[in-house]
């Protein structure tokens, strides 16, 4: 009569062989920590180089007439008090929720306008821009997409022609206080356009382009005031 064997580890043997799991996976989870690491303190600062000269780009584009030869100026605004604070210089760490917007000059140094950001919810993940602004005329004169990772060949059309085009002389005019915005900037359906205040969507990329005319939206009712608030120091600024 055959009598079978019983195959089953010890529960020493079974203790020893979870231990060397634990130890085998703890040694990947550290030597992959200090690998990432290690790439991220290499990487750090191109990545930050590689972020300034993009939106540095970003404040040319938006601002037609800029100089070389004067550099934008950085400014910071206080979420807690509402006010546009001068950075001493454009590499200036700003407490949590500042936003850093940008006064332009041209080559004779005079005042052309502000760069300005705007960011929201899109389909995909965040959408981040910079909007040029101009008081004298009150007009959006341009934007430039920072960060998006909309749809390719749908959402991403928010990046291109004919939509940027909505936002060359887009009317942004402001009450006799210049306290707040006489007509809130608007997103109608593709065609239906009869405003310089609304924006024109993009059929087949509907939340996208939504998200743009909010985040511009939100954007001017809170930094225009500011901005013409402090027009006078801006225009110095150069």
């Amino acid at each position: 009569m055959t009598t079978a064997t019983d195959t089953t580890p010890a529960p020493q043997a079974q203790a020893a062989n979870s231990f060397a799991m634990i130890r085998t996976l703890s040694g990947i989870a550290l030597v992959s920590g200090v690998l990432l690491a290690l790439v991220y303190q290499a990487t750090f600062d191109i990545i930050k180089a590689n972020k300034e000269e993009a939106v540095k780009n970003a404040v040319f584009a938006v601002l037609p007439g800029l100089s070389e030869a004067h550099p934008p100026v950085a400014f910071g605004l206080n979420p807690d008090t509402g006010e546009l604070v001068e950075l001493a210089s454009d590499g200036d760490v700003l407490a949590e929720g500042f936003e850093k917007i940008y006064v332009g000059f041209d080559d004779a140094g005079q005042f052309v306008g502000v760069a300005l950001p705007a960011s929201g919810q899109g389909y995909g993940d965040v959408i981040r821009v910079m909007y040029g602004y101009t008081p004298a005329a009150e007009q959006i004169t341009g934007l430039k997409i920072l960060e998006s990772k909309e749809t390719p060949g749908l959402g991403d059309r928010i990046g291109k022609e004919p939509f940027l085009d909505n936002f060359r002389g887009m009317d942004v005019k402001m009450d006799d206080a210049r306290e707040s915005l006489l007509h809130a900037i608007q997103w109608v359906k593709h065609g239906e356009k009869t405003e310089p205040w609304q924006v024109d969507g993009i059929s087949g990329a509907t939340i996208s382009s939504t998200a743009i005319a909010r985040m511009l939206r939100e954007s001017t009712q809170r930094l225009l005031p500011a901005v013409n608030a402090k027009l006078d120091e801006l225009k110095d600024a150069g």
